[in-house]
């Protein structure tokens, strides 16, 4: 199922530009705050909240206006001769204001259906009421032109005093019922009449309702009458609407923004990705490859360049070392097979006109030329598997044993072996085979050079073991020191020696993390083996 989905999943991925992947992505992060703002309504919110704020002082002013026109009401001026003064007052008897909390909230208010018709009233409007309406008429007029709001004004009944359904009433509103009761309410309704400005109306839920605020109107602690607010929150989307210019441009430099950025960030990132894919491709077809390196320098980006030159010297050096090996491997196998071509025509031109004695000394060195072949046949695997070496070592190699068993089985009267070691050496990060290979190897060489006497000494780091080989021989000529390493360099080609031993050793060294190495030294010859611990 896992792998279907996969499939399906690479079928389906579009094969992008890192470009314009860098583009969408600062495209799409950019626009996350619009797509927040919308979707939490946190700009309607703030719309329906002050446009509530706004009902609630509109209906506190013209309240408070009715309540001071209500004959038999308590004039200012009675209050002012009443009262003491202002400064006589103690400061827990003075007046403190607070900001009446708004209640509604888009995301958890409900919206009720739009206000219905007003119903016919079961009794005639208050006298006192009417007259106060009448009163307040003016200042009702001058609020509505100025706030585009609906203004209705009702007596302790319900009954509408005032626009195009006086006389009716509205008692049955649950706004109205609560006011009529003394709390002030605000309720969310439809607005159905109200059609769409703008495109922006068409994703906004705060264009499409009406906020319906009904106030007491209260003289001596009694309710007398209700003023009921109503206005739609759409001055704001209409405002938008209207600077839709200044918002385009906006948008404009954000888009201009935003491509100057993926500019920058494909002068720094995907033109150099692409220039080391170019050199790539060309170091695969075997040119030279060495790319410029960008202008605009990132981190990550230079030390990809840095490990990519690496990577093209260790590659140009491998392939060096593979035209030197196939030489040198020629050269090889081509003395002993024309030693062996040679004697097998002479046997065929010459061998029943031949001795006895002739015959042998053909065939003895046809025999030594094979031997020498197989012997580098040995040789070439023995070195194949040490650069293949490289899975986890399962046996650590234990060094005193090992050390032990070749000072046993390798000296002798006339070359004496000397170790110094410490005590409690840990076990190395090599086979233990491996490990007696590359020293018997350094052994054999120093007693085939002549050597009388080698000290091996051992030494611990933090995290590596250190093996030094010193001899008391003649040592390596200045001018071999360089070639010491190299496959099928060897100063005792007569005796046999294929000149692969040391190859192999270093090569099992390093496939461990080690290293093994020649040091500068005037007399005799001193190698040096480093291997981490296991």
């Amino acid at each position: 199922m896992i792998y279907r989905l996969r499939a399906l999943a690479r079928r389906l991925w579009p094969m992008m530009r890192l470009r314009w992947l860098f583009f969408g992505t600062l495209l799409f992060v950019a626009s996350l705050p619009g797509f927040a703002a919308l979707g939490l309504r946190v700009y309607e919110n703030a719309l329906v909240r002050r446009t509530e704020a706004e009902l609630n002082a509109q209906a506190a002013a013209i309240g408070a206006t009715a309540s001071l026109l209500w004959p038999g009401a308590v004039a200012p001026a009675q209050v002012a001769a009443t009262d003491p003064a202002p400064d006589a007052l103690s400061s827990d008897r003075r007046i403190r204001y607070t900001e009446t909390p708004t209640e509604i909230d888009l995301r958890t208010s409900p919206v009720l259906e739009a206000r219905p018709a007003a119903r016919p009233a079961g009794t005639s409007a208050d006298p006192l009421a009417v007259q106060v309406a009448a009163r307040v008429a003016p200042v009702v007029a001058e609020t509505k032109q100025a706030t585009l709001a609906s203004i209705l004004l009702l007596d302790r009944q319900g009954v509408v005093l005032n626009g195009t359904e006086t006389g009716q009433s509205l008692a049955f509103l649950p706004e109205v019922s609560r006011a009529l009761r003394g709390t002030d309410t605000t309720v969310l309704r439809r607005n159905d009449s109200y059609s769409p400005f703008s495109p922006v109306d068409l994703v906004s839920r705060a264009t499409a309702i009406r906020l319906h605020h009904a106030r007491p109107i209260k003289v001596a602690g009694r309710v007398v009458g209700v003023v009921l607010v109503s206005r739609s929150p759409a001055a704001l989307f209409r405002g938008m609407w209207e600077d839709a210019g200044k918002i385009v441009a906006g948008t404009l430099a954000i888009l201009l923004a935003l491509l100057a950025l993926s500019f920058v960030l494909a002068r720094s990132i995907v033109r150099p990705i692409e220039k080391l894919s170019e050199a790539a491709r060309a170091l695969a077809s075997g040119r030279a490859a060495s790319p410029v390196r960008p202008t605009l320098e990132i981190t990550e980006i230079r030390h990809l360049y840095d490990d990519f030159a690496i990577m093209a010297d260790s590659i140009a050096r491998r392939s060096r070392y593979l035209r030197d090996f196939a030489a040198s491997l020629s050269h090889e196998f081509k003395t002993p097979l024309a030693g062996l071509r040679g004697g097998i025509e002479l046997l065929q031109d010459h061998g029943a006109s031949m001795s006895a004695a002739e015959r042998e000394r053909f065939l003895a060195n046809m025999q030594g030329d094979a031997d020498r072949l197989a012997r580098l046949v040995s040789r070439l695997m023995e070195l194949a598997q040490a650069d293949m070496r490289g899975d986890a070592v399962t046996e650590p190699g234990v060094l005193a044993p090992i050390l032990g068993q070749l000072r046993d089985g390798l000296a002798a009267a006339d070359f004496v072996i000397e170790t110094v070691a410490p005590a409690n050496v840990p076990p190395l990060a090599i086979e233990a085979a491996a490990l007696e290979t590359i020293l018997a190897t350094l052994i054999e060489n120093a007693r085939q050079a002549g050597a009388k006497r080698l000290q091996i000494a051992v030494s611990r780091a933090a995290d590596f073991c250190t093996i030094e080989l010193a001899d008391d021989g003649p040592g390596i000529p200045p001018a071999d020191r360089v070639r010491v390493f190299d496959p099928f360099f060897t100063s005792k080609r007569a005796s046999g020696g294929t000149g692969l031993g040391l190859p192999i050793a270093r090569a099992l060294v390093e496939n461990r993390g080690g290293s093994l190495d020649l040091a500068d030294d005037s007399l005799g010859a001193r190698f040096i083996v480093q291997l981490p611990f296991a």
